[in-house]
Order: structure tokens, then sequence, then C-alpha cells
């Protein structure tokens, strides 16, 4: 038995029929720590949430001609509002009731560059309709944002805050760029930033920031012990 599903009129395969995974490894090692801090730190924040989805590199499916030419997206990160908090192998839009992502973010390089401000977004500005798009490249730390002109259906540029951070409107963050130590770097990385204007933390800066209470709270009650006669 298969999954199918009627999408305008047409059966076409689940996401256990439809390829998952395209075999090739990530751009760089950097490219894999970038898109794991967004992805994490945002799915750990939102805990208590059951109405959204995090996740990237996972081919998106929107069409039957996309199936038909075998032509799969993945971006490398994306966000989708109003939707089942549950694994997926692959996000196909006929079995989401037609929703596709949010926000997506590319983590560009020199060789997809050309792919990520062109092909992919005029499709996730004109088939998507994806309200907020954004670009970043480690080699020049670059932060591009673009909110969608439903009307035109097209990106306009986004202008950056004092802090240079770029309002991400769905979901009522923005991105920035932090200096962040992850894994073996210590470099600047693309940041949820909260309405605080702190980084949502990682794993690391939550135990970081546990201990160093501890300490605190362990110093206090050595020095109340020391006053005592």
């Amino acid at each position: 038995m298969t999954s199918m599903e009627r999408w305008g009129g047409k059966a076409l395969p689940g996401q256990d029929e439809l390829p998952c995974d395209d075999g090739e490894p990530m751009e760089t090692a950097f490219h894999d720590a970038q898109d794991a801090v967004l992805k994490d730190t945002l799915i750990d924040a939102w805990a208590e949430r059951r109405d959204c989805y995090v996740a990237g590199n996972m081919f998106v499916y929107f069409s039957d001609l996309q199936v038909r030419s075998n032509d799969f997206r993945g971006p490398d990160v994306f966000v989708v509002l109003d939707v089942e908090r549950k694994d997926r192998k692959s996000w196909v839009a006929w079995q989401e009731g037609g929703r596709l992502p949010d926000v997506v973010i590319e983590v560009t390089s020199e060789s997809t560059a050309h792919v990520d401000r062109g092909e992919k977004m005029r499709i996730y500005a004109r088939v998507w309709r994806t309200p907020a798009y954004f670009i970043f490249d480690p080699e020049t730390e670059q932060l591009e944002g673009y909110r969608l002109d439903g009307d035109r259906r097209e990106y306009v540029a986004l202008a950056p805050d004092e802090k240079g951070d770029l309002a991400v409107l769905p979901l009522g963050l923005s991105l920035g760029l932090r200096r962040t130590k992850y894994r073996d770097y210590d470099r600047l990385f693309v940041r949820w930033i909260d309405s605080q204007g702190n980084p949502l933390p990682t794993a690391q800066e939550r135990a970081s920031r546990a201990e160093a209470r501890a300490e605190e709270l362990e110093a206090r009650l050595r020095a109340l012990e020391s006053r005592k006669p």
C-alpha cells in the first residue's frame, strides 16, 4: 500500500514514496554547524509549542511537475507555522493542507549563491509565497533579509535595526550575527534574537549559565558562612 494523495485532482505519492535524501554531503562543516544552531535553538525555545515545524536540509515537495522532473529542493533551514509538530521524512505540501514554509534561510557559498539569489528566490516568492527569506554568506559574514510583497510576488530587502538585526515578522523574532562558541568554532553565527535582544541560547550556553549561577550561589553561601560569629 502507498500513501497516494489527491492534489489538484491528481494522485501523487506521499513522503513514504518520495526521496528524502540526495546523498550529497553538507557544503562545509561550518554550514552544518550553522544550520544546527538555527534549528536546535528555535526547537528548544519553542519546546512547548505544538503548532509549528522547524527543519532543514529536507526536501520540500510542492508540485506534481516537480515530482515528475525529479527537481528536489531542500532549504538549509525552514519554519512552518500552524501545522502539527511531528516527525516527517520530507515536507509534502499535498499532505499538509497545502502549507509551505513561512520562513526560509539559506547558508550560501560561492557555488550556490547564484541559485540562492536566483532560481530559489524566484520559487520561494512566486510559488511558495514564503513571507520571509534570508541569505547568509559565511565567507563575507553578510546577512541579507527579504520580506514578500504579496501583490507583486517579489521580495523586498529588509532594513536592519540599530543593532544590525533583521526582523522575522512571521515569528516575532529577529535574525542577527553574534559571536558564538559552538563545536570547534568561535566566530560569527546567525542567531535567532528574542524581543529583548538576546540570542536564543544553545544547549552549551544554557549549561554555562546554569553553572555560573550555581557558582555565584555557592560563593554567596560561603560569604554568609564566613560572617557568622
